[in-house]
């Protein structure tokens, strides 16, 4: 059997990769070892930059099959017909920790799916939390730097995390599910998935929903405590994931949606589209539609997990934004994200390339033409680059006005202005999760809390306890003897 013979990058044949050019067994290196310089060259940019958020991710290829049809609701064509599949790629990831935190870390779980359909990709870019922290994406940067290391020590500083807290109600949500018992998955695929976010449907007949999306564990839910995470091995939760699937033990989740007519929104007396609030079971029941499994593991972990790079504006015909100032902010930021870390043609790399074809007026750029999908893998040739153009009937693209989405629909008489909205009421939904709780799971929100409250400031703890106090009395009065006891 003939060897396969190493060769440059640029593909020349190499003779020697043990041993550099050198004057004399003892001498110097000269400067016509350019095999050297390529593999240092090469080496020093091995790393593009790390994700500011949702940096330690784990990523497995699978398939969703559709169990009921949504025609009535979409145009989408993934979404048509019952038995219908389609290829997904999954990435699970922390949030708030580097490349060098822990699998293990208190932390929200990121849940992004990339649909791979016939009209483009579809990616459902969510968490393992139905709500989140912030309903107005000018604090995310904030909220994000009061997580990361403290900018003296460059170590975790839970003071700060309160004290950021203290000072927005909006996040009261989210912090108490993160401080439950459920803030630290034992895996990935023991844990749900939600878009969080509402997004909507269109049908043909130009008639829009709001949905919103769970993705729901068949294995069930498992979680560990902030003693068990402590010998958990930092990369545990990926081992998890490779060696499952790797067994053929293939996990899998229940995707069910919630849906809300445009006129119920309008009259609804929760905002449909805050970020920090749930729309209530009893109003807005779970509708089963379909199974996601995840059957294949990624043939190389940089090209694929690292490079994977997610986007809510990747929408499909029949599937649209909302309202949702988070949402409509990360419509912008997430592809500006892609554009910086991994280049202006992030979306030819295989792992984010549609499955069907692809044809639009970008051209150049770092990696142009390196995908088939995208123009044959030519940069799109010598094909007009421009549009409007008179070269439709030569096959340049042209839009299809009959997928033109349906208005959205503002409030009437809008002012355009900053909302304040200090007075919404951010404590009957954490209150009503917290009632919800067993003793235990009370004992575990309330200790794993006071853990870290009592390394902030006296008014931090003051403003905390009024806020715990509002969703429910026996919520602060516990927090607060959780904090006697370790003082």
């Amino acid at each position: 059997m003939s060897k396969t013979r190493l060769t440059t990058s640029s593909g020349a044949p190499v003779a020697e990769d043990n041993n550099s050019i050198s004057v004399g067994e003892r001498g110097p290196l000269t400067f016509d070892n350019h095999y050297l310089f390529e593999k240092l060259a090469h080496f020093n940019r091995e790393r593009i930059p790390e994700r500011v958020v949702h940096a330690r991710g784990t990523g497995a290829y699978g398939s969703f099959t559709l169990s009921k049809r949504l025609s009535e609701h979409t145009i989408a064509s993934f979404l048509q017909q019952e038995g219908q599949q389609t290829e997904v790629f999954v990435r699970f990831s922390t949030v708030g920790g580097g490349q060098d935190s822990s699998d293990y870390a208190r932390d929200p779980r990121g849940f992004a799916i990339k649909f791979y359909t016939e009209q483009g990709n579809f990616d459902l870019v969510g968490n393992n939390t139905p709500v989140f922290f912030l309903n107005d994406p000018i604090k995310f940067p904030d909220f994000i730097h009061s997580q990361k290391k403290d900018p003296r020590t460059n170590l975790p500083n839970p003071a700060n995390m309160f004290e950021f807290w203290a000072n927005h109600p909006q996040s009261l949500h989210q912090m108490t599910i993160l401080m439950s018992d459920r803030g630290i998955p034992c895996s990935y695929r023991h844990m749900h998935g939600f878009s969080s976010h509402t997004l909507s449907f269109w049908n043909d007949k130009g008639k829009r929903v709001w949905v919103k999306w769970h993705i729901k564990s068949n294995q069930g839910i498992k979680t560990v405590s902030n003693e068990e995470a402590a010998t958990m091995p930092a990369f545990g939760a990926q081992q998890d994931l490779v060696e499952a699937i790797d067994r053929g033990e293939f996990p899998s989740w229940t995707v069910k949606l919630q849906i809300m007519s445009e006129e119920e929104a309008r009259h609804y007396h929760i905002n449909p589209f805050d970020l920090t609030k749930i729309w209530p079971h009893s109003d807005f029941p779970l509708i089963e539609v379909g199974q996601l499994e995840l059957n294949r593991n990624v043939g190389n972990y940089f090209a694929e997990t690292e490079q994977a790079a997610f986007a809510p504006s990747h929408l499909v015909p029949g599937i649209g934004a909302s309202p949702d100032r988070m949402l409509q902010a990360r419509l912008m930021a997430y592809q500006d994200a892609h554009r910086y870390r991994v280049g202006a043609n992030a979306n030819q790399i295989p792992v984010n390339a549609a499955r069907c074809p692809v044809h639009h007026y970008q051209r150049d750029g770092a990696m142009a033409g390196m995908c088939p999908a995208h123009g044959g893998g030519d940069n799109q040739g010598g094909g007009v680059n421009f549009y409007p153009n008179d070269r439709g009937d030569q096959g340049a693209p042209m839009p299809d006005s009959q997928l033109t989405a349906p208005p959205m629909p503002v409030e009437g008489d809008a002012w355009i202005k900053s909302y304040d909205t200090a007075e919404d009421d951010y404590y009957t939904q954490p209150g009503n999760l917290f009632r919800l709780m067993h003793d235990d799971q009370k004992q575990q929100l309330t200790s794993n809390i006071a853990d870290g409250l009592v390394h902030a400031t006296t008014a931090v703890q003051e403003r905390m306890l009024a806020q715990f106090a509002k969703a429910d009395p026996d919520y602060a009065a516990r927090v607060k003897q959780a904090m006697t006891r370790i003082a």
